[in-house]
């Protein structure tokens, strides 16, 4: 059983320290609970690629900091495709095995991290942070569409940050 984490740096304008990122977030899904075999994928895109995320996924123009795409919880069964029957006369296969948990996709966009790090006067490094453990609590099922759910997920972003982001 295992928390896996994958990372792809998929932009030229700001450093990112994918390594440091996947701790971070291996860190708050085990704080968060999540237990079994789960993956989650974490994508670094520049301006362009998130600007077209957001007005396909969201409708929203221009570009935003991070976005986050949870998967389908309905797993579909193991088997040979496309009847997902068995594997014929005289084989004994091993016994079926779960699937992991595809929990989903957090993809953050470095360069709009540091603007607006620069204007809240904090830095890069506790924005990046700060992203990843946003959409990973959006993975999880947290949001902030009524001032009650803002004021927790809040809440939760600075005790995770405070555990586990470490200058």
């Amino acid at each position: 059983m295992a928390i896996d984490v994958f990372a792809a740096d998929e932009q030229k304008e700001e450093q990112v320290d994918t390594m440091r990122w996947v701790r971070l977030a291996k860190d708050v899904l085990g704080a968060e609970g999540v237990k079994g075999d789960v993956e989650l994928s974490m994508l670094f895109v520049d301006e362009h690629a998130i600007t077209e995320l957001n007005e396909r996924f969201l409708d929203e123009s221009g570009p935003t900091d991070v976005l986050a795409f949870p998967m389908d919880e309905h797993l579909s069964e193991g088997g040979r495709s496309p009847d997902s029957g068995g594997t014929g006369p005289g084989v004994n296969p091993d016994p079926m095995t779960e699937a992991p948990t595809m929990l989903g996709d957090v993809v953050v966009c470095p360069a709009v991290a540091r603007r607006n790090a620069e204007g809240a006067s904090r830095s890069y490094d506790d924005e990046m942070a700060l992203l990843i453990v946003h959409g990973i609590l959006h993975l999880l099922g947290m949001d902030h569409a009524d001032a009650d759910e803002a004021k927790a997920m809040q809440l939760r972003e600075r005790e995770l940050l405070g555990r586990f982001h470490k200058q």
